[in-house]
């Protein structure tokens, strides 16, 4: 079990993660910069069995994952893949339907909670990722993302991702508080803009969030994994993840 809270989300870096031999490599060298955790998100095939042993072999903890929600749907598929890498956390990164309805969003609330529920007698908790269209507001006035809060149940947990609220206008922090005890696992990633304002994603630290009262909302709400991620940005992947985890641990976070 890691000791930092600290985890790697993996989606960053993609592209270096194709091959079971990329796997291991960027694993590898996740660990030597002094990551002891990863979300497991964006490899390329490979067998849960050889994933386990590159983990345990690295050291390294399955804080979570991003899989699909049809994976979500085959239960045995789902609980075998989770336990074998020894990961709790399953979540999805995002819902897109045709059509922005009330009603599409609260029949995926519910179905989402219904393959909680199973999940959940397998001790596995589902979680829903954000990004910034689930600030969007539906005819009935609410967000996206406040129509899904409050029609899914106890085996759903969030994952906000900090840039994307803040990429849709919202405050972090009052989402964070928002799903109090219910947020185990929550994305870091900074904000930037250029003169010609241009939002861009950077470095935990290096951007604009307010990460004082971004990192108290998280530790008063129970979140155990601070998870950075960078979808894109001007850096060398892996020198991106590096910053950050400096950055982090400057801000006092373990």
């Amino acid at each position: 079990m890691a000791k930092s809270q600290i985890g790697a989300q993996l989606y960053t870096l993609r592209e270096h993660l194709k091959t079971p031999a990329d796997v291991a490599k960027t694993l590898r060298r996740v660990r030597e910069m002094g990551y002891e955790a990863v979300q497991v998100s964006g490899l390329g095939p490979i067998d849960p069995t050889e994933l386990a042993k590159i983990l345990d072999g690295e050291g390294l903890t399955a804080a979570a994952t991003h899989v699909s929600l049809d994976m979500m749907r085959d239960t045995q598929k789902c609980v075998d893949y989770h336990k074998t890498i020894k990961c709790d956390l399953p979540a999805i990164g995002g819902f897109h339907p045709q059509e922005h309805t009330v009603e599409n969003y609260v029949a995926f609330a519910k179905d989402f909670t219904a393959i909680g529920d199973k999940l959940a007698a397998h001790g596995l908790r589902i979680g829903y990722h954000n990004h910034s269209r689930e600030l969007a507001k539906l005819p009935n006035g609410k967000s996206i993302l406040d129509t899904l809060i409050e029609n899914t149940g106890s085996s759903v947990w969030y994952e906000i991702d900090v840039y994307w609220i803040t990429h849709g206008g919202g405050d972090p922090a009052a989402w964070i508080n928002k799903v109090k005890g219910n947020i185990p696992a929550v994305h870091f990633k900074d904000m930037s803009v250029t003169t010609e304002q241009v939002q861009k994603m950077c470095e935990v630290g290096s951007g604009n969030l307010n990460w004082p009262r971004i990192i108290e909302a998280c530790k008063a709400a129970g979140t155990k994994w601070y998870l950075v991620e960078r979808d894109n940005g001007d850096l060398d992947p892996f020198e991106s993840l590096k910053i950050s985890l400096d950055q982090m641990k400057a801000m006092g976070l373990n």
